[in-house]
């Protein structure tokens, strides 16, 4: 760990009247409990704004599934409210991503009190990282892993076993892809803070990128539908890049680093 982390990261002492930030626990309560319902409100704004274009929203949402479905095989609902549930989930899910900007910048507010004008300029790559992340996983699941997904499970259907899936199944499938991709492309965002706390260097990401190859294809073998080498290769292909990326990201990171955390007093 670089010289100086610990004061260049520690949070402030409390005062004498023991506010940790200049204001007491029941008004940080308040202040949280404040951005949440405007983050809420955020988000049923978001749904109402996503209801006005909803039929084209689902279509997009199951057009991976419908387009990769065996022929002679359709999405079904066998139950009343089944589809119109679908409709209040896919809803929620769009407004959650429209509102998604308000909602982070609540998410700011509340946390900015407490950071150091050094802690602060990290919002941007933050913001940045996060987005690029979440959007490039969304993209990834939403054209490649979805549908080799349902097009793995309509080989399994047959004149005698029909091949006709649930839409809230199909969905849930959908959004538990789309959060994992979303998830793993985070890796980039999670090694450029770790890079910038001095817990980890390009030279040590670079030198075990063998054993991270390795357990990319472990992972990629476990969550792909099929055994053959070339759909594992298709799901391992992303995360190999974004290790590699992650590399660059640490290497570029880390001198700044090292030149603002070591003191003055300390020689070459």
């Amino acid at each position: 760990m670089a010289p100086g982390w610990a004061q260049a990261y520690k949070f402030p002492a409390p005062d004498p009247d023991g506010n940790r930030f200049g204001i007491s626990v029941l008004e940080a309560l308040e202040q949280f409990r404040r951005r949440l319902i405007r983050s809420a409100i955020a988000v049923l704004v978001g749904m109402l704004i996503a209801f006005t274009f909803i039929d084209r929203i689902v279509g997009f949402v199951l057009a991976p599934a419908r387009r990769m479905l065996p022929e002679g095989s359709h999405l079904i609902f066998t139950q009343p409210v089944e589809a119109f549930s679908l409709y209040i989930d896919i809803a929620l899910l769009a407004g959650t991503v429209i509102a998604a900007p308000y909602v982070l910048f609540q998410f700011w507010l509340l946390i900015a009190p407490a950071l150091y004008a050094q802690q602060k300029k990290f919002a941007v790559p933050f913001v940045l990282l996060t987005s690029l992340g979440a959007v490039g996983g969304a993209a990834f699941s939403h054209y490649i892993v979805f549908p080799y997904m349902i097009a793995f499970f309509g080989t399994f259907s047959s004149p005698e076993v029909a091949f006709l899936p649930r839409v809230e199944d199909t969905f849930d499938l959908y959004v538990k892809m789309l959060i994992g991709m979303m998830l793993v492309f985070q890796i980039p965002t999670v090694v450029f803070f770790l890079a910038k706390m001095g817990l980890v260097t390009a030279r040590f990401l670079w030198k075990n990128t063998k054993y991270a190859i390795l357990v990319i294809f472990i992972i990629a073998a476990v969550v792909t539908p099929t055994a053959d080498p070339w759909n594992q290769t298709v799901f391992a292909a992303p995360m190999v890049a974004l290790y590699m990326l992650s590399i660059g990201i640490a290497w570029l990171v880390a001198p700044r680093r090292l030149e603002a955390a070591l003191p003055d007093d300390v020689e070459d």
